[in-house]
């Protein structure tokens, strides 16, 4: 099983990319979120610059935020960048159209455009938006045509892995596996303890906190009612519900995946740190990670936090590999 990584791009995550290669990351995802985070696309080319073996996986991109030729030409210019490297995943948008008030896409929309994205690649004609597109670029400005980046479908249930598997290269999950796909990659947020740590540690916090908090942002915008199950949930249901309704998603969405905020901080809990996150010792990390891999995983996707990423990284790969 391959162990990558994943990060929210700004200038600041080359430098943990670069740290990842030498640590034996297979790939490091970047997130398309430009309501959280800086462009995915300009910190993917500053990752290619900086490496040399590392894939680079701009994860998960969002379609309606690009047009098809502009988003093919983009993966396009990276494969120029860093040939054979990149792969992509593209899904409906939950996190980052829920952050800027919009309901994910449906799947008939986002298949239609992952197939135009492919047709492209390959160097066909597209009908798009009733105009005929294609990709005109000449030897120097993008590799010649057919452009094979795999593309890998973000997707967690039914019609999402149909689509998968009937037009991606693969599927990427926060839901378990699927082991009918032969690529299969997973999305795993926490820490590696220090021995002796307590899971309610300061740094445990800090590391896997916004990891932790993620799992009540996402149940509220699934179904509010839902995250008052969880504990502290209705007390938070409360809080956030006091941010008027067309602006609550800002609210919501604040510090996403990179520190907790202080209307979340209340929820921090070091029992449920280990429940909601890969947190926890060398070997307790390590007994999910050979579980999915019997599940079918062929890729964990580790998404290091906190103040010191470069150590996350280092004990997370310590613990994948039981050294």
């Amino acid at each position: 099983m391959q162990i990558s990584c994943a990060f929210p791009p700004s200038p600041g995550a080359v430098d943990h990319v670069v740290r990842a290669e030498q640590l034996g990351y297979e790939r490091a995802w970047l997130y398309d979120s430009p309501a959280l985070y800086g462009d995915v696309w300009v910190i993917s080319g500053m990752c290619a610059e900086r490496t040399s073996r590392i894939g680079l996986g701009p994860a998960v991109l969002i379609p309606n935020l690009r047009h098809p030729l502009t988003q093919a030409s983009a993966i396009a210019t990276l494969e120029q960048l860093a040939p054979g490297r990149i792969v992509v995943a593209i899904g409906t948008g939950f996190t980052g159209r829920m952050a800027m008030g919009q309901k994910p896409l449906t799947w008939a929309y986002t298949r239609r455009y992952i197939e135009q994205v492919q047709a492209l690649l390959r160097g066909e004609k597209v009908d798009v938006d009733g105009g005929v597109v294609q990709m005109l670029h000449a030897d120097r400005f993008a590799p010649p045509r057919p452009i094979n980046t795999p593309i890998v479908v973000a997707a967690n249930g039914p019609k999402g892995l149909e689509v998968a598997r009937e037009i991606g290269d693969g599927v990427m999950t926060v839901a378990g596996t699927d082991p009918s796909f032969a690529w299969c990659s997973v999305l795993a947020f926490g820490t590696v303890l220090d021995d002796g740590e307590s899971p309610g540690s300061e740094r445990a916090f800090d590391a896997a906190g916004p990891g932790m908090t993620v799992v009540y942002h996402a149940m509220y915008e699934g179904d509010p009612a839902s995250v008052e199950g969880l504990p502290g949930g209705a007390e938070w249901r409360k809080r956030i519900e006091e941010f008027p309704e067309p602006e609550r998603h800002l609210a919501v969405h604040e510090d996403h995946l990179v520190k907790v905020t202080e209307r979340d901080a209340a929820l921090l809990d070091g029992d449920l740190l280990k429940s909601f996150t890969w947190s926890g010792t060398r070997r307790e990390v390590r007994a999910p990670l050979d579980a999915l891999e019997q599940a079918g995983a062929s890729e964990i996707l580790y998404a290091p936090m906190g103040p010191d990423v470069p150590r996350e990284l280092e004990a997370f790969m310590e613990a994948a590999s039981g050294s």
